[in-house]
């Protein structure tokens, strides 16, 4: 992401929470025109109560903000605490106290350890670097990632940056303002011109969003511009104002969904687009009310294609607010299906239902009321949303330096849920200790982030309950991008990538020196002991040039011979084995192998009990519907009568082989879920499909 001109930002460990950051800063080396709009909770955190009265106003230098303690409802004490929290952070950066920002987030009710703050204030002033990530981070509270978005427009002939970087997860609903935010601009724009494109940015973006309809006591969005791009500063209105307002509103628009596929508890972002309303500020309402019903919220999580609540959420905004709409008269789809136009539509459920297992669900209405529209997000409502809120002060301890942290000992829950989740847990351990199992990674879970997270959290679990896995990685989406950026055009024949020799060296250059060592890091970063390993090394995979009919694909080679005795040591001595898809010839060339084939065939060479690939698909589907379970031989029939078809093909094909070879079962699950590994392996009832012997 392109940052603006004369920003920088900084995220340290103040201690306000244990064990991670939560102190940010942004700072500019210009004074800045500077505007926020602010939560409309009468109960508002001290920041807020100061910030109010101090914006739109020009001069402004820096906001810091800190995670962990709201400073909310905490008496006067709470403005003095914002006071010398300011203060500090001014003197570190050698500039006027009334130039400094401040915003709060976590528990409420705790007094803020301004001390803590005051102490890091250096630290936090010397770690300023031109890369936001390490402040977004410090934001966090009960966020899975980071939350960052940009965009460029010229304005006056000048390139114009905007950066934006925000937290929001829970708390989260529509009015004026829902998360904490810091948009940073190189514009040269008036403070009142700065407050208005703000605000109209809202409209359709943060305005737009709803998590859980709970409105945070410490929400505020701040805007700050330094005028460096040299641009004629805006200050009335016109075409300028106009482009700056709209890339503004897209960077407010990203992070929106952004919080909302990120909220608490979150499986699956759900955007909801009402058309043929009397006002685009109905059509917007009426969204808002669609995504916020707990009951929709619910039908999301559970996929149930069930349009009625749409309706009745829309009828019942309708019948308060006075709306002049008919929702009978309606139309709605869901995922692109319509379901009802005038009256219920007959359509394919089980279709609409694998649909609807997938990241991001989409509703559409039309109401034929009008020619407004509007749009708006939210989330599923998933069991973990309520395990985190139920828990959330119980769990949380005052610590006597002033701090708090989280005490989420299993202790600290009913005993009731202590009892079946530990006597399931044993179950697996006892039925799962000392078998081996192998992984394919690959996918989107090797693209975000969180999910790359959450595959090394499983891959960790899976060795502490006594399994002994082994990573066989793809990186197929990067290895394309590469070669695209370097002019080359990928092109596959069945499945198979078309490798010539100096397309080999970008692909193991991705493969091995890139996607393997960073997978490798994260793993042992976690205490994971992964080693990472090439097929070429200890000569691990030995390969012959795969011959394909009519068609030379190049330096792409077909199993001959695993080095089990290779995998043995590093097994036994406790090492979890991290495979990189590059075997060697017996005429001494290198080879790129299917990631799929090489899984299948290490299954084989160690004798693993399971065989898991991650992909972009919930599992096999017919007829659009997931097959939850199956035998060797109905996988080997779909694959003959074209259900299974593509991509698809050479999974079904390696796990036949290694089902055929003496590996018990194999499963087929979503890489795009988190904790999928878990969620297939842990229960009686999988979420993936399981294919047995």
């Amino acid at each position: 992401m392109k940052v603006p001109n004369g920003f920088q930002f900084a995220g340290v460990s103040a201690g306000i929470k244990p064990n991670r950051k939560d102190l940010a800063l942004v700072y500019s080396v210009a004074p800045c025109s500077a505007a926020a709009c602010l939560t409309q909770n009468k109960a508002r955190a001290a920041p807020i109560l100061d910030v109010e009265k101090r914006l739109p106003a020009s001069g402004a230098r820096a906001v810091v903000v800190n995670s962990g303690n709201a400073n909310a409802l905490t008496g006067p004490e709470g403005l003095v605490d914002v006071k010398t929290v300011c203060e500090a952070v001014a003197r570190a950066l050698d500039v006027p106290a009334q130039s400094v920002l401040s915003a709060s987030t976590g528990v409420i009710g705790h007094r803020l350890p301004a001390h803590k703050i005051v102490a890091a204030a250096p630290a936090l002033v010397g770690s300023l670097r031109p890369e936001p990530e390490q402040a977004a981070e410090a934001m966090m509270t009960t966020d899975t990632r980071i939350k960052l978005a940009g965009r460029s427009v010229e304005i006056g002939g000048k390139e114009v940056v905007i950066a934006a970087l925000c937290k929001g997860s829970g708390m989260i609903a529509p009015s004026l303002a829902t998360m904490i935010a810091v948009v940073t601009t190189d514009c040269a724009i008036s403070p009142p011109a700065l407050a208005g494109a703000l605000s109209a940015a809202m409209k359709k973006s943060f305005n737009a969003l709803t998590v859980d309809g709970d409105m945070s006591t410490n929400d505020v969005v701040f805007a700050l511009a330094n005028g460096l791009a040299g641009n004629v500063q805006l200050a009335d209105p016109g075409p300028d104002l106009d482009r700056f307002t709209a890339a503004l509103s897209a960077v407010c628009e990203e992070l929106a969904k952004e919080i909302a596929a990120d909220g608490e508890g979150a499986t699956k972002l759900l955007e909801v687009r009402v058309t043929g309303a009397p006002s685009d500020e109905v059509a917007i309402d009426a969204a808002r009310a669609v995504a916020g019903s707990s009951l929709v919220k619910a039908a999301i999580f559970g996929a149930d294609p069930n349009w009625g609540r749409v309706l009745a959420s829309i009828g019942a905004r309708a019948g308060t607010c006075g709306y002049p709409i008919e929702p009978a008269d309606a139309k709605v789809s869901v995922q692109s299906m319509d379901v009802y136009d005038r009256a219920p539509l007959a359509h394919e459920t089980s279709v609409l239902k694998a649909r609807m297992r997938e990241p991001e669900v989409r509703v559409a209405v039309d109401l034929r009321a009008g020619k407004g529209s509007g749009v708006a997000w939210g989330c599923d409502l998933s069991y973990d949303y309520v395990k985190i809120n139920a828990d959330y002060t119980s769990l949380i301890v005052p610590r006597p330096d002033g701090g708090v942290a989280k005490d989420d000992r299993l202790a600290n829950y009913s005993p009731t849920f202590k009892q079946q989740l530990l006597v399931e847990a044993l179950g697996y351990i006892r039925r799962f200790t000392g078998t081996r199992c192998v992984v394919k990674y690959g996918g989107a879970a090797m693209m975000k982030e969180s999910l790359k997270k959450s595959f090394c959290d499983d891959i960790g679990l899976l060795r502490s309950v006594g399994l002994r896995p082994v990573v066989v990685h793809g990186g197929g989406p990067e290895i394309t991008r590469t070669l695209e950026k370097l002019g080359s055009k990928p092109e596959f024949v069945d499945g198979q990538r078309v490798t010539n020799a100096s397309d080999l060296k970008v692909v193991e250059m991705v493969l091995t020196g890139s996607i393997n060592t960073d997978l490798v890091t994260l793993l042992n970063q976690e205490g994971g002991q992964a080693v990472g390993v090439s097929g070429k090394d200890g000569a691990l995979l030995r390969v012959r040039k795969l011959q394909s009919e009519g068609r030379d694909l190049g330096q792409v080679g077909e199993i001959t011979r695993v080095n089990k005795d290779f995998l043995e040591m590093l097994l036994t001595q406790g090492y979890v084995p991290i495979i990189s898809p590059i075997g060697i010839g017996e005429d001494g060339q290198s080879y790129n192998i299917n990631a799929d084939q090489v899984a299948a065939e290490v299954a084989i060479a160690i004798g693993a009990t399971k065989l898991i690939y991650l992909s972009d698909v919930p599992g096999i589907l017919k007829g659009g519907e997931l097959v939850e379970e199956m035998k060797a031989q109905d996988l080997a029939a779909h694959v003959e009568d074209g259900t299974i078809s593509g991509g698809m093909t050479v999974k079904a094909r390696s796990i036949f082989k290694a089902l055929q070879s003496g590996v018990a079962s194999a499963h087929l699950i979503d890489g795009r879920v988190p904790h999928s590994i878990i969620g297939e392996l842990f229960t009686d009832k999988g979420v993936g499909t399981l294919i047995s012997r």
